[in-house]
């Protein structure tokens, strides 16, 4: 590569990146991966609302987000099993920014460990609803805005839950495997108009979601030596995944699933 060449490649670099004018809404994003896109996303630029079901750890995030980037953050609580209070969140997000134009489903439940023996059907309609219906609803309250610009970015984050059987968390994977699903869908209705819709699919990440897994330190090292780079994947780890899709960076990858488990489905 020329000198010249060199010189236009790292030019160009930030610019893929770049969310300078975007405005995102992230579900579930107080904690773990979700705040980690978030924090993220401003940090290239982008708006974000910060969502999740408690008012005060929305708005510590959203506080923690305007000190280093003034404007940057907006808090709307809301609890992705009722339609209204998602309706209001997009509703909300709009008065605030002017617009949508990243959506980041990354909200989820997972009420029961154990076998689907001993399912309750209360629980598997939990979390069905939670992550999977919740998602479609959310999705289609924005697409028409996307449609109506010709530019949209949906993220669904899924799970490495999803693409193989589990004796204890079967229920959720079932659920991760339909949201990957509904991004393939999704990508084929939506993308004619520029929408691209992808999943991010985790392995196991030291969240408190995941906190049973790894939280002894024999629980952690067994963990990481099932995977191949030694180690559990840290929040960040997945928020890169994120602004890779979201920005142009990811302006030609759409209905697909991106696996980031340090190698652990390898």
């Amino acid at each position: 590569m020329s000198a010249v060449a060199e010189v236009a490649a790292r030019t160009a670099l930030p610019e893929l990146f770049d969310l300078t004018g975007k405005v995102a809404v992230v579900t579930g994003s107080t904690k773990g991966i979700g705040k980690a896109i978030a924090e993220r996303f401003a940090d290239h630029g982008a708006k974000v609302v910060i969502s999740s079901r408690k008012a005060p750890a929305c708005e510590a995030v959203a506080g923690a987000i305007n000190e280093r980037h003034p404007g940057a953050a907006i808090a709307v609580p809301a609890n992705i099993s009722s339609k209204d209070d998602l309706k209001r969140l997009v509703d909300e997000a709009r008065a605030a920014f002017g617009k949508i134009d990243i959506l980041v489903c990354n909200a989820a439940s997972n009420p029961y460990y154990g076998p689907m023996s001993g399912l309750s059907d209360e629980a598997f309609h939990k979390v069905l609803d939670n992550n999977i219906v919740s998602n479609h609803w959310l999705i289609h309250m924005v697409a028409p805005e996307m449609k109506a610009g010709r530019d949209g970015v949906v993220i669904i984050v899924s799970s490495v839950g999803g693409l193989r059987g589990s004796g204890v968390l079967g229920a959720y994977g079932i659920s991760k495997a339909a949201d990957m699903q509904l991004a393939r869908n999704l990508a084929q209705e939506l993308s004619p108009d520029n929408i691209r819709v992808n999943c991010i699919a985790p392995g196991l990440v030291k969240t408190d979601f995941a906190r049973a897994l790894w939280d002894t330190p024999e629980a952690e090292r067994r963990s990481s030596q099932s995977t191949p780079l030694r180690r559990l994947g840290e929040p960040d780890d997945v928020a890169g995944a994120a602004v890779f899709l979201a920005g142009r960076s990811g302006a030609w990858v759409t209905g697909q699933t991106i696996v980031v488990d340090g190698g652990s489905t390898a």
